[in-house]
C-alpha cells in the first residue's frame, strides 16, 4: 500500500504519523505502508523522509517497523548507544538540510547494552577494549549526571542519557538549532520498551513552535 501525506508535513504532522504508526505496532495491525512495487518506483528517483530517526543500533530497534513506516520515509542514523560523531552530525544535518526533514528523533530503548555497560565500568572500573570503549567513554557522562541528580535506576538513567543526547544535537549543530529555533524543526527524545513496543516521549525541542507565516 502507497500512503499518501503531505508533501512537507510540519514537525508536529511528522511527529503524529511516527506516534500513529508505532500505536499500530503495538496492536498488532500494522498497515505496512509504502512497502509495494508502486512506492519502490515512486521513490528511486529521489527522496521525501519526513523524519530523521538517529537510533540506537540495537537489532530490536528496527525503525520502519517499530514506526510502521516504508521506504523514503524516514533517514535512519544508527549507532551503539545513540552516540555521535562528525559522521552522525553530517548525517543528522544531511536528512534536515538539503533532505527537508521537519523532524530529528533520538531513539533509546531500555536494556540499552551501552548504557549498561558505562553503569558497570562506573562500578567496577574496568573499560572495555577496542573501539567499544569509545562507546562507552561517551554514554558515561550522561550516567554520571543522572546519579549527581540522584537517578540510579534503569530507566531515570537511559532518560537522562536520551534528554543527553538531544541537547548535545542543539549544542553541536548550528544547522539543526537554527531550524529548530526557526520552528522549521523539532527534535524529540523518545524511550522504546523492547516487551510491550511502545515508543515514549522523553523531551522534545521547538515541537511546538509555529512556523513564522503559517496560519
Amino acid at each position: 500500500m502507497t500512503e499518501t501525506r503531505p508533501p512537507t508535513p510540519t514537525p508536529r504532522e511528522a511527529y503524529e504519523l511516527l506516534l500513529a504508526g508505532n500505536q499500530r505496532f503495538v496492536a498488532g495491525i500494522p498497515d505496512h505502508p509504502n512497502q509495494d512495487v508502486t512506492r519502490r518506483a515512486e521513490v528511486a528517483p529521489s527522496q521525501q523522509p519526513f523524519a530523521v530517526l538517529f537510533g540506537c543500533s540495537d537489532s530490536r530497534l528496527a525503525a520502519e517497523i517499530i514506526f510502521d513506516r516504508g521506504l523514503g520515509d524516514l533517514f535512519v542514523v544508527r549507532t551503539a548507544g545513540h552516540v555521535m560523531g562528525p559522521e552522525v552530525l553530517g548525517s543528522i544535518e544531511f536528512g534536515v538540510d538539503v533532505l527537508g526533514c521537519p523532524l530529528v528523533v533520538v531513539l533509546g530503548h531500555d536494556s540499552c547494552g551501552a548504557v549498561g555497560a558505562a553503569c558497570a565500568a562506573l562500578q567496577n572500573g574496568m573499560t572495555p577494549a577496542g573501539y567499544v570503549r569509545d562507546v562507552v567513554e561517551r554514554v558515561t557522562p550522561s550516567v554520571l549526571a543522572a546519579h549527581a541528580a540522584g537517578q540510579v535506576e534503569p530507566e531515570e538513567i537511559l532518560a537522562t542519557h536520551i534528554g543527553h543526547t538531544v541537547d548535545l544535537l542543539l549544542d553541536r549543530s548550528r544547522v539543526l538549532a537554527e531550524k529548530v529555533a526557526a520552528g522549521r524543526a523539532a527534535v524529540v527524545g523518545l524511550r522504546y520498551g523492547l516487551a510491550d513496543g511502545r515508543a515514549h516521549l522523553v523531551t522534545s525541542r521547538g515541537l511546538d513552535t509555529p512556523v513564522p507565516g503559517a496560519v
